[in-house]
């Protein structure tokens, strides 16, 4: 009887040590943003963030201003044949080339002037008249955490494009007014923007 006794304990413990070692299988990986021609965003290159639907206006623009605390707002250009100007992209993880959706990115215009000028974006606190938060280009690269919160947007899937989301995940104790952006009209200017209620501006990217 000692034998199989013997058996029957290494047995447990074997199961117990697999059980205690086994690999976490990790979970899936947010898919990865595509370009129209159906290739992977990578942090390394430029693109331009084009509507999804054409005939309404261009791409992303900026635009200086006289109001708020910064002298560049994040504007959409009204010529439907225009680009705008190219944008990179920085995930919160410095290391990932791969643009994925659902992640925190730092987004930017990438752009050589010979003036400095601040070029990565930035939610702006609320105007209370329009109750709106406009996008602003005074924000920085990296450094996750509470200090630089209004500097992190997402990438989702909108039906078969995309749209640009605010709700930052690099402070595990804040707790940021979250929503989509879309386009505000104000002055004739249209302000890339986040508001209650604001219809999501549907989104392509276009290789640079």
């Amino acid at each position: 009887m000692k034998i199989p006794l013997l058996f029957l304990l290494l047995s447990l413990f074997l199961l117990a040590l697999a059980a205690k070692w086994s690999p976490v299988i990790a979970q899936d990986e947010p898919e990865a943003v595509l370009d129209t021609m159906g290739r992977q965003l990578y942090s390394t290159a430029t693109y331009y963030i084009l509507p999804a639907n054409s005939g309404m206006a261009g791409g992303l623009n900026f635009e200086s201003t006289q109001n708020g605390t910064c002298p560049f707002v994040v504007i959409q250009d009204e010529d439907q044949e225009s680009d705008g100007l190219p944008l990179s992209f920085s995930p919160v993880n410095p290391t990932e080339e791969i643009i994925h959706v659902s992640t925190d990115h730092n987004i930017r215009f990438a752009i050589e002037t010979s003036l400095p000028q601040p070029t990565v974006w930035s939610l702006e606190g609320l105007d209370e008249s329009t109750n709106t938060f406009s996008v602003d280009t005074c924000g920085s690269i990296g450094n996750p955490g509470r200090g630089t919160l209004s500097n992190w947007f997402t990438i989702e899937r909108y039906d078969d494009n995309y749209k640009l989301v605010f709700c930052p995940t690099v402070c595990d104790f804040c707790r940021p007014v979250c929503g989509e952006l879309g386009i505000v009209i104000q002055d004739g200017i249209r302000h890339l923007a986040m508001r209650s209620g604001l219809e999501p501006l549907e989104i392509k990217f276009k290789r640079a």
